[in-house]
């Protein structure tokens, strides 16, 4: 038995100690506090910080404020003290009426914490009021024939005071006829009731004046007293008597002023003015009395004023019916007022967070309100709702009171504002409803980099800009608002050709316009790559890149430029070579040149720009080759000059000009001869120019004889000194200086043949000799020039040379020349033929140019080929005997071989003293001739 007996204790202490948690947390919930009325303001009710749990400085940092509904503040905060105190005079009979306990409820808001606490303020009473009849007098007719004991009721007063306070005693001024009784209803009203103590006699005493004296019990005792005047009348044995104890009647609280609610009737059974019955209120407040109107002849009662359900929801009041004789009878009519839905909700806004981030967690309180309906029943039952809207959701806290929250995070680059509508609809009929209007802001965070309105640009400039010039404008589109939405533009360090980005392009940081700061050379940059940076002004800034690609245009801003022929750099003049034979269409030279331009820019065309002979050649428009019209005649002069332009397809075209010198002539010899009496040919344009080489050709000639004649001197003497030449009578001396040829073209000419020569007079009937050995498979060398090998100039075969045979003239040998047909590429018609393999190894190629650079200087022998037969040109020496001319392509677009009329032949075998292996039979003859 101890064991379930220790259990059940057990279960008891936590039963109990569950039960006083519980009344410990609704206490906790509700704080309450008292003050007697009428006091001044400033009273302190109790110290509310303390009681929140807060020191008095943080009711202003936390929000905290009293929350009142539909009735004037009573009490306020004192943030100093942190105490509630009364914001003015409280009358509790004025507030709470005969109602035992006053109780003032209102709520505290801590806003931070969006957290209710409800205050409960009982107003204590103080006697300060004193009770009251209605008048000051009061008259009392008692027929004469009226019995000891009869009792006739005398008006109440009223004291608002409540308990003690109130009314507790009347009091009769002493007399023999009459005696005061005191009677407590069944809601503990006291009725005072005047009882006849003893007969009346008219005829002894007409009127008798008493004074009733109301008094309360309150400190100090307070009392008013009404006199009371008693008039003996005559015989009335009748009283009236009412048809209902009791009226009861409803009313709608709409009901217009005017409105008939129902009739009271009492009936006396006396005769003439005894039996005539008048109306009038008996016990009526004074604001009933405002809306009521009774009809003293008919008792009818009507609506004087406009009900209202929310004031007052019942009326109780008392007829009383008088006849003529003074006899009366009483009744109650008991009034209530039904309520109709006239009454919209009432929705007061106590805490609006505006404005929120747009970074707001969901769920974050947006609008804390109070709603609520005056009328009763279904008529206040209010429901609150906000249009559709994803955004928000609405829920009921406590009580009365709702929550606007944040249903999901919200957007402000979708919607900066929200315009919301809470409606607030009661459940009568039909139903009424009241809607506020509430903007919420939105406050921006920096969540969006800019964005570019494309995913990367080209720009195209032409080119020789102006520094400083506009390229192209970039936009970048920040949706974030204020600093977060402002741009900044920079673009990404990069190194262009050795140089940082920096030196070439800038961009405005604010407006993203982009500046060149150089002039652009298309020859030098086709396009440049970059990366603009657009960041916002937010924190942290975001930012985002787009890859910008400018492009140079070209514009015709270069000349062409001539690569073939090339001027000496000496100031020479160039000499082409044209045999006589030559053949229209014949293939003379080729113009090349090239416009660093591009496109249409760089697109060449050539034509003849002037010529010392019109119509002997022509220019090819797009290919440069310089050709023969016509067939060339003995009557065309040796030296021919062209003047070639060549033009671009830009806009404007530029061109450039060059001139050619054009010697027609059958054979090397016949070349060196006639240059002599070259002369360019005047430039009436550029006359001074033309004086100017002129005098620096005649400079240069005149130090090349001396040149020249110095050095035959010098090796004379050596000569006569090494006795290896003989005597002789005539000299060197004798012969005139004019017969040496030293201008530009022939030094242009032998500069690009040969390296080593040596010229005697009347060269036509001479030859040059060669002393350099295998030239046939090298090319001459700066060093050969260069050497002091023997020069031997004859004249007429007078100084004849013990090791070196003289060698006579032979005819013209055109053999080594190729026919039309046989140059390969773009210069000749066709590919040559397929009798033969051209090498096709590029070192072999190579060697074979330079072979045929080196033919062209051995060429003075005269006698016969390089070695080989006819058409071989020494060719057969290095490839074989079955590689012949046909196998050769033609050089002549950048090295051209002239013709000569002398027989090439090979200088080895000069030295071996044996004749050539192949010639035109015709060495023998010659020689015969010369001894002659």
């Amino acid at each position: 038995m101890a064991a379930p007996t220790k259990c059940q204790l057990r279960g008891r202490l936590v039963l109990l100690c569950s039960l006083l948690g519980m009344l410990w947390e609704a206490r906790a919930s509700q704080i309450r506090y008292s003050v007697p009325e009428e006091t001044e303001k400033g009273y302190i009710v109790g110290n509310i910080s303390k009681d929140l749990a807060l020191e008095p400085r943080e009711l202003a940092e936390r929000g905290v404020r009293i929350i009142s509904r539909g009735r004037t503040q009573l009490f306020s905060l004192n943030p100093r003290s942190g105490s509630l105190v009364t914001a003015g005079r409280i009358d509790r009979e004025e507030l709470c009426a005969q109602s035992p306990r006053c109780l003032v409820n209102f709520k505290v808001l801590v806003e931070d914490r969006v957290k209710l606490y409800g205050i409960e303020i009982e107003v204590t009473d103080i006697n300060d009021s004193a009770p009251k009849f209605q008048a000051e007098s009061l008259e009392v007719k008692i027929n004469e024939v009226a019995v000891p004991g009869a009792r006739y009721p005398l008006p109440e007063a009223v004291d608002p005071d409540v308990g003690v306070n109130s009314l507790q005693s009347y009091q009769l001024s002493p007399n023999h006829h009459f005696s005061l009784n005191v009677q407590t209803g069944d809601n503990g009203a006291i009725n005072p009731e005047l009882v006849l103590e003893r007969a009346l006699d008219r005829e002894e005493a007409a009127a008798h004046h008493l004074v009733l004296t109301a008094s309360d019990g309150g400190e100090p005792r307070r009392s008013s007293t009404v006199r009371i005047h008693v008039t003996v009348l005559d015989t009335n044995d009748n009283a009236p008597v009412f048809a209902q104890p009791i009226y009861r009647v409803k009313v709608l609280e709409n009901v217009p002023p005017g409105t008939w609610l129902l009739t009271v009737t009492a009936s006396d059974l006396d005769e003439g003015t005894n039996g005539k019955v008048a109306y009038k209120f008996w016990k009526i407040n004074e604001k009933q009395s405002l809306l009521f109107q009774l009809n003293e002849n008919t008792g009818e009662i009507s609506i004087a004023k406009s009900l209202d359900y929310e004031e007052c929801s019942f009326y109780e009041m008392e007829i009383q019916a008088e006849d003529g004789g003074g006899l009366k009878g009483w009744t109650k009519v008991l009034i209530s007022v039904e309520d109709v839905n006239d009454n919209r909700p009432e929705v007061t806004i106590t805490s609006l967070f505006s404005p929120v981030r747009e970074d707001a967690p969901q769920g974050t309180v947006i609008l804390l309100f109070n709603a609520h309906d005056r009328d009763s029943g279904k008529n206040g039952q209010v429901v609150c709702s906000i249009q559709e809207n994803l955004s928000f959701k609405l829920e009921n806290s406590e009580e009365d009171y709702y929550r606007l929250l944040t249903a999901q995070i919200l957007d402000r680059e979708k919607a900066s504002e929200y315009n919301i509508t809470v409606t607030a609809t009661d459940r009568g009929t039909p139903p009424l409803s009241t809607e506020i209007h509430i903007t919420l802001q939105v406050t921006d965070i920096n969540d969006n980099p800019p964005a570019f309105s494309q995913a990367s640009y080209s720009v195209y400039l032409p080119e020789n800009n102006a520094r400083g010039t506009s390229i192209f404008s970039v936009i970048a589109y920040d949706p974030d608002s204020n600093e977060n939405s402002r741009v900044i533009y920079s673009l990404a360090e990069d190194i262009i050709q050795g140089s940082p980005l920096s030196t070439y392009v800038s961009i405005n940081s604010e407006t993203g316009v982009l500046y060149a700061l150089c002039s652009f050379d298309y020859e030098q940059f086709r396009d440049l790559q970059m990366q603009v940076r657009a960041s916002d002004s937010g924190n942290p800034p975001l930012s985002s890149n787009v890859s910008l690609r400018l492009f140079v245009l070209d514009q015709n801003d270069n000349a062409p430029e001539i690569l073939y022929p090339t001027l000496p750099t000496d100031g020479s003049t160039g000499v082409e070579l044209a045999p006589r034979f030559a053949e229209p269409g014949y293939l003379v030279t080729k113009v090349v040149a090239v416009d660093r331009d591009s496109g249409q820019n760089a697109w060449l065309s050539y034509r003849l720009f002037k010529a010392s002979e019109p119509g002997l050649f022509s220019v090819g428009l797009h290919t440069g080759e310089v050709r023969t019209a016509r067939a060339l005649l003995d009557r065309d002069v040796l030296k021919q000059s062209l003047v070639v332009a060549i033009q671009d397809h830009g806009q404007p075209p530029l061109s450039a000009t060059v001139t050619l010198t054009v010697a027609i002539a059958d054979s090397i010899p016949d070349i060196l001869a006639d240059l002599g009496s070259l002369q360019i040919p005047a430039d009436l344009e550029a006359s001074d120019l033309t004086l100017y080489l002129v005098v620096a050709v005649t400079v240069v000639s005149c130090v090349f004889l001396t040149f020249v004649i110095m050095l035959l001197a010098l090796r004379l003497w050596h000569w006569h000194t090494s006795r290896l030449l003989r005597a002789t009578s005539d000299g060197l001396a004798g012969v005139p200086t004019s017969h040496f040829v030293g201008v530009d073209g022939v030094r242009a000419f032998l500069q690009t043949y040969s390296q080593e020569f040596s010229l005697t007079a009347d060269s036509r009937k001479s030859h040059l000799i060669f002393p350099q050995p295998n030239y046939a498979d090298t090319l001459i060398s700066q060093q050969s020039y260069e050497k002091n090998e023997p020069l031997c100039v004859s004249v007429d075969s007078k100084f004849p040379i013990e090791d070196t045979p003289l060698v006579p003239q032979a005819p013209p040998n055109t053999d080594w020349r190729f026919s039309q047909a046989q140059r390969p590429g773009t210069s000749g018609s066709q590919n040559g033929d397929d009798t033969g393999t051209w090498p096709n190894n590029q070192f072999d190629t190579e060697m074979l140019q330079a072979m045929i650079l080196a033919s062209a200087s051995e060429a003075a022998d005269g006698s016969s080929t390089l070695g080989g037969g006819a058409g071989t040109m020494g060719l057969s020496a290095r490839y074989g005997p079955q590689f012949t001319l046909q196998h050769v392509p033609d050089y002549r677009q950048n090295v051209y071989i002239p013709g000569s009329n002398a027989t090439l032949t090979n200088a080895a075998g000069k030295r071996d003293g044996k004749a050539p292996a192949g010639g035109n039979g015709n060495k023998k003859k010659s020689g015969k001739k010369e001894k002659k």
